[in-house]
């Protein structure tokens, strides 16, 4: 073993050696939520600074106060344990405040997706029935295109601006003075207790509220700042949406709970980043999904490596991008993570390895059983044997992420929190797995495992497809599209076609000026199967993306291949001819006549 390999062993082992130290302690006081940790810091480093935002800051000493404000707020106006309030707000200080401050003193917070509007947003308010609704600068009127569709009535606050009708909570709380104190007996909510619903991505359908135990909220942040060894001189630069997991309680609560600071962006800036990075002097970088690619695909800047950062950390940076990223902008660090926000386990890539979305120690199976399964991709259920039973892959063989459900009976496993939907919750559990009576949890993810034991990401169940009798998945013929040189962006997904089976698959890119379509076929006759191959092209200036940075893919796969509705330049593997040929009208009426065979 080299020097290196035993350095990055050494390096893993420490990950996981403080990760499970800082989670061990977590069930000794049942009632130390992260509030009362803040509270905690409050008292022992009053001073030090907490939340950073462009708004406004605060100290540990000025959070606690805030948040105790809210409880008070929250008292004040009939918030009782397992109340639900729904929170609809951009990313700043004060909206961390907001929800620790009523979870404090056992109500529930909806994290409400800040950029939905009219029957998304409605959708999300009615499935958790909030008592109290709560909206940021700039969403009131966002909030108001999807009152009329509501089945309840909340009590409607504004925060930081007024709004005909609402009441003013940031105003209320700063004339009434009267920040809560102790919280009475009763109130006081467990680590049992839940204390946020957090919202899916409504990948395969309508958006589900996960609920979220206040224990999940503080293993969840423990166990991160172990993973990164999170110190008080940390500063951790934040610009995802804090209505999401991932920015708004693993990239704050892992520096909270450590005493180090959180720098809240509102938004991702790939032409500003280096800049902001650099003057807060942030030493750790959350991402996520594509935010890295857009970094190494722009131009130079002239602090892209004058910064402090000594980490960067989160999910989706795929291999093609992973050591440009590392190498060009002196990152000395990627830890890379694959979690869920329903999910009842997850996965950490503490060695540094490209591409992989983490490994779980043999030392530590026991304890997190996951297994990878054979699919039936197109009935989307795992495959049985003649026993009854799921059949797990072989190294390398692509299959479903399963998590033992921890009960009386398991030997290991994590329990499985569910959605505010009872009927959604049971079709996540995958039952009689590999024993009678025994229950697993379904990522719906597709993975694979190389001999190593590293899990390698290959794509959402929704989004394989079946051409010509095969498995096609859209990761991977993405990450093969964007490893041709010239290419910076690509998105595939299955279109169907008149006449035959399946989807073809169809990719849209952004790719360098004089781009040459023939450049691309060659490059991926000899990286895919032909079956993977796509067998339709469209050339964009730019993709759009969510406000999660996740690509609008639906969209795409509604407009296909059909020039009447889409300006950009189209085109068609020809296989007869060798080439890619312009899709024209005429074209594509004999595509919908069947006159084309593929």
């Amino acid at each position: 073993m080299s020097d290196e390999s035993i350095a990055s062993h050494n390096a893993a082992r420490d990950a996981w050696l403080r990760a499970l130290q800082a989670t061990a302690p977590i069930g000794d006081d049942p009632m130390l939520t992260l509030p009362r940790v803040v509270e905690q810091l409050g008292a022992a480093a009053p001073d030090s600074p907490a939340l950073l935002g462009n708004g406004g800051a605060m100290t540990y000493r000025e959070l606690a106060a805030r948040l105790r404000a809210y409880s008070g707020w929250a008292r004040r106006h009939g918030v009782g344990r397992g109340d639900i309030v729904g929170l609809l707000m951009g990313n700043a200080p004060e909206y961390l405040a907001i929800w620790l401050g009523i979870t404090r003193i056992g109500g529930v917070v909806a994290l409400l997706n800040a950029h939905q509007t009219g029957d998304g947003l409605a959708h999300a308010i009615n499935i958790v029935a909030p008592r109290h609704l709560i909206v940021g600068a700039g969403l009131a009127e966002a909030a108001e295109t999807a009152r009329p569709r509501l089945d309840s009535a909340p009590a409607l606050w504004t925060h930081g601006e007024d709004h005909a009708g609402w009441r003013r909570i940031d105003r209320e709380i700063d004339e009434s003075g009267q920040p809560d104190g102790d919280a009475v007996g009763h109130l006081v909510p467990t680590l049992a207790d839940r204390a946020l619903c957090i919202y899916t991505s409504g990948t395969t359908g309508l958006p589900k509220a996960a609920n979220v135990s206040h224990f999940r909220v503080v293993q969840w942040s423990r166990w991160f700042a172990g993973m990164m060894d999170a110190r008080p001189s940390d500063r951790m630069y934040n610009c995802l949406p804090m209505y999401h997991s991932v920015g708004g309680v693993v990239a704050t609560g892992a520096m909270l709970v450590s005493g180090g600071s959180v720098v809240i962006r509102e938004r991702f800036s790939a032409s500003r980043f280096w800049d902001d990075v650099a003057a807060s002097e942030c030493t750790v970088f959350q991402y996520i999904g594509e935010l890295c690619r857009y970094l190494v695909n722009a131009p130079p800047h002239p602090r892209e490596r004058s910064h402090r950062l000594r980490m960067s950390c989160g999910n989706g940076l795929r291999a093609d991008v992973w050591n440009a990223f590392r190498s060009r902008f002196a990152i000395p660090r990627n830890f890379e993570f694959y979690a869920a926000t329903e999910a009842n386990f997850s996965l950490y890539n503490c060695e540094d390895e490209p591409g992989s979305i983490g490994r779980i120690p043999p030392y530590l199976s026991h304890r997190f059983p996951v297994a990878l399964v054979q699919l039936d991709v197109e009935r989307g259920e795992p495959v049985r044997d003649a026993a009854g039973r799921c059949v797990r892959c072989a190294p390398n063989e692509p299959g479903e992420a399963i998590s033992r459900i921890a009960d009386r009976s398991a030997k290991g496993g994590s329990p499985f929190e569910g959605y505010t939907d009872r009927a959604a919750s049971d079709r996540k559990i995958l039952r009689d797995a590999f024993e009678p009576g025994d229950a697993w949890f379904r990522s719906g993810d597709l993975m694979r495992k190389d001999a190593r034991g590293f899990y390698y990401f290959v794509d959402r169940l929704g989004d394989t497809f079946r051409w010509k009798g095969e498995n096609v998945s859209t990761g991977e013929v993405a990450e093969a599209i964007t490893a041709c040189p010239g290419v910076s962006e690509a998105i595939v997904y299955g279109v169907a076609v008149p006449g035959a089976d399946g989807r073809a698959g169809m990719a849209s890119i952004v790719a360098a000026a004089g781009f040459d379509p023939a450049a691309l076929r060659r490059h991926l006759g000899a990286a895919l199967p032909d079956y993977a191959r796509p067998v339709f092209l469209r050339l964009r200036a730019a993709i759009e993306i969510t406000e999660t940075f996740k690509h609008k893919k639906q969209d795409l796969m509604r407009e296909g291949f059909d020039p009447a509705v889409i300006a950009d330049p189209l085109y068609l593997d020809d296989r007869t001819a060798g080439k890619f040929v312009p899709i024209d009208a005429a074209l594509h009426r004999r595509i919908l006549a069947r006159e084309i065979r593929f």
